[in-house]
């Protein structure tokens, strides 16, 4: 029996980064605002105090932000010809729960896209010719970099991003990064100071002639208000950050800069240990009428709404999508539908280095705190002649050595015993690790639907992942670890190893939780779910905000990305859709 309740506004589900900035922008313009999240309230007082914050075991092995499998998990497979199988734990990546969402766990690095990634199908074509994207199934955003970049700015400044301009209003300016699109304003807060790794890398990079910046970072540099009257404390390096909350308000998330100011709005109301199994339609199918969730009870409820905003993990996007019967699920043999279309991920690779003569004093750090290079990154070097497309941001960024996981020895090493206890004492403090977080292009094959076989608590199909790295991304990962290898060789350790990324995809290590595409975005309907404005096609008062619009992976990570979108739908709702509601893109 599902109980019927007084309609609102606006529902919106999901009250991470995308769903949180949606709700206090659209409670601003006075709108009766909903937001529903399936996990916990998560405040950074009480959750993340400082005498208890600072538990490996409890956040990093036991995983205590992250959503549980037993509520729901997804199944796995390399090939549409292989039977998928559902993961039992969080190996690959790691879905946030709880408000807040993955932003809670994130490092904090906060790239902006470049402006020909909006446009990329067109500019690789344009430059190369469309045999070399063959195979692959990449498209435009249906957006421009002038579009999005006031809400990068919107992002950068809820945020608190801390960093160096590279690109202020076309003027490239020395010590920021030179590839980055212009941008209107410097960063809000100055880069964070660095680290010994970081610093040697730079010089090492410089020297070859390369351009090193200062990583963006949501880490805070010094105390900062953002234009929600939150307030942030400056980092104090004290490396549990990935995959922690930030006891010091120093690290950027929903619960840090907008929920605080978000919750004392008499026009917003939060649900927690809410979950929604679906969005509701009209006879039609052409309008949303509200969304049906089960509480923590297990009651059924109905919340009519007059908008419905979608603004989940990219996972929880696609697949309430696909059980809700909004657009044509994707078929990867004709090629049709676009629900679970271009589904994409990142390609890690990194090189290790030992010594004998360095003290990294590994145990400082943080999520964002780096150097990078972006002279292999995506279509910033020709590609001409060389068999692939894209490339992968460098960068070092120790993240803070905590004891249990921080164990680097030589490949080789024996797992345990006294040999192992002597070399992790040896090189504890004498290694260091230079990554190259990569593109991933969409193809045919790559892509999400619902498993025909395993179900969740509720009886409704998991999501299945058809995933694996096409011959294009590892011909790119071999290329940019050899570049990031010659860096590294000039730092003249006494070994170092170079791990480019190999297939297949699995799911025994983490990787990263930068899961893009499903729910893509563009201008042609034929191929894409949702037009510029994150508007859905057909079904105009649903708004479906998150990565899951990515219509493929560049080499950065998405959260910045992720931020402006959310403004960019906010924008066009307040300025456009309310003003006359129904379609804002014709075709």
């Amino acid at each position: 029996m599902v109980k019927k309740l007084p309609a609102t506004d606006v529902v919106v589900v999901g009250l991470g980064w995308a769903g949180s900035i949606i709700a206090k922008e659209l409670a601003d313009e006075g709108l009766r605002v909903m937001g529903f999240e399936r996990g916990a309230w998560r405040d950074t007082a009480s959750d993340f105090n400082i005498a208890s914050v600072a538990d490996e075991l409890r956040y990093v092995q036991r995983q205590e932000l992250m959503l549980r499998t037993r509520q729901n998990t997804c199944t796995m497979r390399n090939k549409p010809s292989e039977t998928a199988l559902p993961m039992r734990t969080w190996g690959s990546f790691h879905p946030g729960n709880g408000t807040g969402g993955a932003g809670n766990h994130w490092a904090g690095i906060t790239f902006r896209f470049q402006p020909e990634e909006f446009r990329l199908k067109s500019h690789l074509t344009e430059r190369y010719g469309s045999q070399a994207i063959e195979g692959l199934t990449l498209q435009d955003w249906g957006t421009t970099w002038e579009e999005m970049e006031p809400h990068y700015d919107a992002f950068d400044r809820v945020a608190g991003i801390s960093g160096k301009a590279g690109n202020l209003d076309g003027k490239i300016i020395e010590g920021g990064n030179p590839f980055e699109g212009p941008r209107s304003n410097e960063y809000p807060n100055p880069p964070t100071k660095q680290t010994y790794a970081p610093t040697l890398f730079a010089e090492a990079a410089r020297n070859m002639g390369y351009k090193p910046f200062p990583v963006p970072s949501a880490l805070a540099s010094q105390g900062y208000t953002n234009q929600y009257g939150v307030t942030m404390g400056p980092c104090t390096f004290c490396g549990f950050c990935t995959n922690y909350g930030c006891a010091n308000y120093s690290k950027a998330s929903a619960i840090v800069n907008v929920l605080p100011a978000l919750v004392r709005m008499p026009n917003f109301t939060a649900n927690t240990h809410c979950e929604v199994l679906e969005v509701t339609k009209d006879s039609t199918g052409k309008r949303a009428t509200g969304i049906v969730y089960v509480d923590a009870n297990g009651e059924k409820w109905e919340q009519p709404a007059d908008i419905v905003v979608v603004a989940a993990f990219t996972f929880e996007n696609v697949r309430l999508m696909l059980l809700s019967g909004i657009g044509e699920p994707y078929d990867p043999i004709s090629n049709t539908g676009t629900t679970g279309r271009n589904y994409a991920y990142q390609t890690a690779n990194n090189v290790q280095l030992f010594f004998d003569d360095k003290n990294f004093n590994p145990f400082i750090g943080g999520g964002a705190i780096g150097m990078g290079i972006d002279e292999f990154n995506n279509d910033n070097f020709d590609h001409s002649g060389l068999g692939f497309v894209g490339g992968g941001s460098t960068r070092v960024t120790p993240i803070g050595a905590a004891p249990i996981n921080s164990r680097p020895v030589p490949p080789g090493t024996p797992k345990w015993g006294k040999e192992w206890k002597k070399t992790t004492a040896q090189y504890y403090a004498a290694s260091m690790s230079i990554g190259c977080e990569a593109s991933n292009y969409s193809a045919r094959t790559n892509y999400l639907s619902l498993d025909p076989t395993y179900k969740d608590p509720h009886g409704r199909p998991l999501l299945r992942i058809t995933f694996d790295f096409t011959e294009n991304d590892l011909r790119m990962a071999q290329y940019v670890t050899d570049k990031t290898a010659e860096i590294a060789k000039a730092l003249n350790p006494k070994m170092m190893f170079a791990s480019p990324r190999k297939g297949p995809w699995s799911n025994t290590s983490y990787q990263s939780s930068h899961v893009v595409g499903g729910f893509v975005m563009g201008a042609d309907p034929a191929t894409s779910s949702v037009n510029k404005h994150l508007q859905v096609w057909g079904v105009p008062n649903l708004f479906v905000v998150g990565a899951s619009a990515f219509p493929q992976n560049p080499g950065y990570n998405p959260t910045g990305t992720v931020g402006a979108l959310a403004f960019k739908a906010a924008h066009a709702i307040r300025t456009q859709y309310l003003k006359r509601p129904g379609e804002m893109i014709n075709v």
